[in-house]
């Protein structure tokens, strides 16, 4: 089960993910924003986040505008690895090397058709599992 979740300034882009995880027969579960009205980011980023860390979601994506705060606010949350990407090696790299739980995207960063295809590689690309990664990713969770 994916967890996703946006701001006012992501919602419009969240639906066009959401439909595209439709079609590629991704479960997932919405936890807001429902409209385009004025809303607080850190609402919707926690809430994915939450939902991630206690094993309700497997994996999460957050947008807001920019993207910044709403992963700011999910890396709040302890076993959280929010990463923002703006571009699909990023995206790969990120799942391969840091095994990201999350990810963030702004909306007023990057096209509908861009964001999707990050979404495939977060979503397409396994954790390497390389002993020197999860050494990194200790280090993080200190």
């Amino acid at each position: 089960m994916l967890g996703i979740g946006s701001d006012h300034g992501g919602y419009h882009l969240k639906q066009a993910i959401m439909r595209h995880l439709e079609e590629r027969g991704v479960a997932y579960r919405d936890y807001g924003t429902y409209s385009d009205a004025s809303c607080d980011y850190p609402d919707y980023g926690r809430a994915v986040a939450l939902a991630v860390a206690n094993g309700e979601c497997d994996n999460g994506i957050i947008i807001c505008g920019t993207g910044i705060g709403i992963s700011i606010t999910a890396n709040k949350v302890p076993g959280i690895r929010a990463a923002l990407c703006g571009d699909c090696f990023s995206a790969e790299a990120t799942r391969s090397h840091n095994d990201a739980n999350i990810l963030a995207l702004g909306a007023r960063v990057v096209g509908e058709g861009l964001a999707l295809k990050i979404v495939d590689t977060f979503l397409d690309t396994p954790f390497s599992n390389d002993e020197r990664h999860i050494r990194r990713i200790r280090k993080i969770e200190g």
